[in-house]
């Protein structure tokens, strides 16, 4: 039986398409994990989808005259489009709006509930008081009271990592309007994570391999834990399955418990439709599965603990004991994955702020494996990096253009003019041997940090015999060799060597560049898929569910997700041979080359001047 390995993909929230810092932190690495587990013969379930409930996006109707369900419509639109043209190969891409989605949320409250780790207290809610809506924590900001940090959240500060409540905050403000907000009395369920504390310190201090400051961090939070709030005073969200509470439709369950619970309700989406509607088990049931979530650094909370919180009380494990609710005992995250943050001229990327790129505007005039490609080789694996379009355009044009492309396009093309196919090598002289070998050990090296998200090392290695190949081209001089016809041997040798190196890279840079590796392909003169591609398909709400309260989404409603056939691709983890006689054709033009002078400008669409000053 193959391995079955779960990416869970952070949930991107549907009020605005996505921005290139969004998919530097989730979207790209995830994708990068997923593609290479795939060709390592892993049975991959990627998933996630738009999260699309909380107090934000009813901001956001508000402001554009809408209601919240078209904005949620149209921002889910929009982001499928993004990432399905950016190629991260979602097996389903969904939404927190199904009914499928309430149902499992519910069911996993229900277990919390009924094992005691859900407690009922009144506690202080934030309010606005212009409009008397609630504010969720994190858009109240002020000044910690454990290190004296300003731009301190409502539920963690960032910078000492203590969990923190908006009434603890030293002069909060409300990031919606700038009031102080006011706090009042209210009744809630709050999640006992103290009961959880012993549990999931247990479980942490047994992970070995994850990055250190996600772990530091995750066992950091440990010291101060306190029941968290998991319903809040809105009237957008999934209804509270408690008797009395179902059909308050001013209480719903907290945007971030159901987001979480979104990696489960996506995988048994998927399962319903493939017709097979217990395969999810497959990867939450199975001991032997692997799950590794991917996100940016102000979601570890949620996903280190929150999270694995949920899943232990749902299984009875805390202090309070109890069984396992019907959908079994869960797995809990193998590793949480979290990225750093990508910045502009060290500015978080912000809407609001206006310091943006957005995907749709990159991939229209850049396209898919420009952005893979920075992201992989530049991108905030363990520390904020910085984007600026000076940089951007010195690593396409220096490095995938003169190092990549060039490899491919000046290796084909004298194998083409020189032979119309690739050709039978001689004898290998030690010069090919070193090449060769170099190509090999570097298969098992990149491996190796895949297998532990060090995607930034394995793009290096991979860069790394791309130059020395070219070195090899420039030092064996095949040009030359292809005016003597008692050289026609050797340059057959050269010629083959270069093509059994450029066909290495490329299986190790498909991951990372799906879309320029069919390229590479086909130029190699092979046919059929290698690198599947997503696609998005119009589905019908239609899950035989049942769901309780007030609010809940309509039964036979449409909506777009990503998915794809990912099985049928060629790409495998290993050495594809050049085999002699394979038919070449001309090589087009593999990397277009950028204008020197978007370096100095940047596009119409987002210009140097005011935001990389």
């Amino acid at each position: 039986m193959t391995l079955p390995v779960l990416v869970a993909v952070a949930w991107p929230y549907a009020n605005g398409p996505r921005h290139i810092g969004h998919v530097a932190g989730f979207g790209v690495p995830s994708d990068v994990f997923a593609r290479f587990q795939r060709m390592r013969g892993r049975d991959v379930l990627m998933i996630s989808g738009t999260d699309e409930h909380g107090t934000p996006l009813l901001v956001q109707a508000e402001k554009e005259g809408v209601t919240v369900k078209e904005l949620a419509d149209r921002y889910n639109r929009q982001i499928v489009e993004d990432l399905a043209g950016l190629g991260l190969s979602y097996d389903l891409f969904t939404r927190t709006t199904t009914r499928n989605h309430y149902a499992v949320v519910q069911e996993l409250f229900k277990g919390l509930y009924d094992n005691g780790y859900m407690i009922k207290e009144t506690t202080k809610g934030a309010v606005s008081p212009s409009t008397g809506r609630t504010l969720p924590d994190r858009y109240i900001e002020g000044t910690c009271p454990i290190c004296g940090a300003g731009g301190a959240r409502g539920d963690q500060c960032d910078n000492c990592g203590n969990q923190l409540d908006p009434i603890d905050l030293i002069d909060p403000v409300s990031k919606v309007n700038g009031e102080t907000p006011e706090f009042r009395e209210t009744e809630h369920f709050l999640l006992d994570l103290p009961a959880l504390a012993g549990a999931l310190e247990e479980w942490l201090k047994e992970r070995q391999d994850w990055r250190p400051n996600v772990l530091k961090f995750s066992l950091n939070l440990l010291e101060d834990l306190r029941p968290r709030a998991m319903s809040r005073d809105i009237d957008w969200g999934v209804p509270i399955p408690v008797e009395g509470w179902e059909t308050n439709g001013a209480k719903k369950l907290y945007v971030w418990f159901d987001a979480v619970v979104g990696y489960l309700s996506s995988s048994i989406e998927w399962a319903y439709r493939t017709g097979e509607p217990e395969a999810w088990k497959k990867w939450w049931t199975n001991p032997e599965a692997l799950s590794y979530y991917f996100m940016g650094k102000d979601n570890i909370t949620f996903h280190s603990q929150i999270w694995p919180g949920e899943l232990l009380g749902y299984a009875g494990k805390g202090a309070q004991g109890g069984e396992a609710g019907s959908l079994g005992e869960l797995n809990l995250p193998t590793e949480v994955v979290s990225s750093e943050f990508l910045t502009m001229s060290g500015s978080k990327f912000s809407s609001s702020k206006g310091v943006v790129i957005y995907v749709k505007d990159f991939l229209k005039d850049f396209g898919p494996d420009a952005l893979r490609y920075f992201i992989a080789v530049a991108g905030p694996e363990n520390t904020d990096s910085d984007f600026t379009w000076d940089e951007f355009v010195r690593r396409i044009n220096n490095e995938l253009a003169n190092g990549w492309g060039n490899l491919v396009n000046r290796t084909v093309s004298m194998a083409h003019k020189n032979f119309k196919e690739v050709p039978q090598p001689g004898e290998l002289q030690e010069s090919d041997k070193k090449i060769l070998d170099l190509a090999a050990r570097t298969i098992d090296d990149v491996a190796e940090h895949l297998e532990h998200s060090k995607f930034k090392a394995g793009i290096t290695a991979i860069m790394h015999v791309v130059g020395e190949a070219n070195a090899y081209i420039a030092e064996q001089e095949p040009w030359k060799l292809a005016k003597d016809d008692d050289q026609r041997e050797r340059l057959a040798t050269v010629l083959w060597t270069a093509l059994q190196v450029v066909s290495d890279c490329n299986m190790m840079l498909t991951p990372y560049l799906p879309h320029t590796a069919q390229k590479v392909h086909e130029t190699l003169g092979r046919d059929g898929e290698w690198a599947a591609s997503p696609r998005i398909e119009e589905v019908v709400d239609d899950a035989p569910v049942e769901v309780v309260g007030v609010g809940v989404p309509e039964e036979g409603q449409t909506y777009p997700v990503i998915t794809g056939d990912y099985t049928q691709q060629q790409a495998v983890w290993k050495r594809i041979d050049a085999v002699p006689g394979t038919p070449l054709s001309k090589p087009k033009p593999l990397v277009s080359k950028l204008d020197p002078e978007l370096a100095e400008t940047g596009p119409e669409w987002a210009p140097v001047q005011g935001n990389e000053a």
